[in-house]
């Protein structure tokens, strides 16, 4: 984990932060290689983006869907968490039980999981169709999108 501590370090010096002035790195670990990424703001804010979701972006394009560890940097005294939208990104390929270690720039860290950052989180099997008893999921029981579009005209 401290290889992946200090990823997250190096990419926060590179984060585009003018707004906020809270700079954050971020690193995951998928299949054996880091990747790191830093946040970066936007004048119209709500397109700024995470350093988690850059880091876990620049591993779904190198080809990788199953993150085993992430690493945070960003807060002067008290390390700062992953935001909400940020643990629904990372349980979307992380295990319940990946680590997860956050640090501040003095040194303070916390190790905790992605399970308990997101305790009961919604992900790829709520949205996947049940079985039905021949084993094969029903195409009825997921509406698709132009069956939906189609209904509500």
């Amino acid at each position: 984990m401290s290889g992946l501590l200090r990823a997250a370090g190096r990419a926060r010096k590179n984060a585009y932060a003018p707004y906020s002035g809270f700079p954050v790195g971020a690193a995951v670990l998928a299949g054996g290689r880091i990747f790191a990424a830093c946040n970066v703001e936007n004048s119209s804010y709500p397109l700024g983006m995470c350093a988690e979701r850059n880091a876990v972006g620049r591993a779904v394009s190198a080809g990788k869907r199953r993150i085993d560890a992430v690493a945070i940097v960003a807060g002067e005294g008290r390390p700062a968490a992953p935001c909400g939208g940020c643990r629904q990104v990372l349980s979307e390929f992380c295990a319940p039980d990946a680590p997860v270690i956050y640090a501040s720039t003095a040194g303070r860290s916390v190790t905790t999981s992605i399970g308990a950052l997101l305790p009961d989180s919604f992900g790829p099997t709520d949205l996947l169709a049940p079985a039905t008893p021949s084993g094969r999921g029903s195409r009825a029981a997921v509406p698709s999108a132009a069956r939906i579009r189609r209904r509500s005209r």
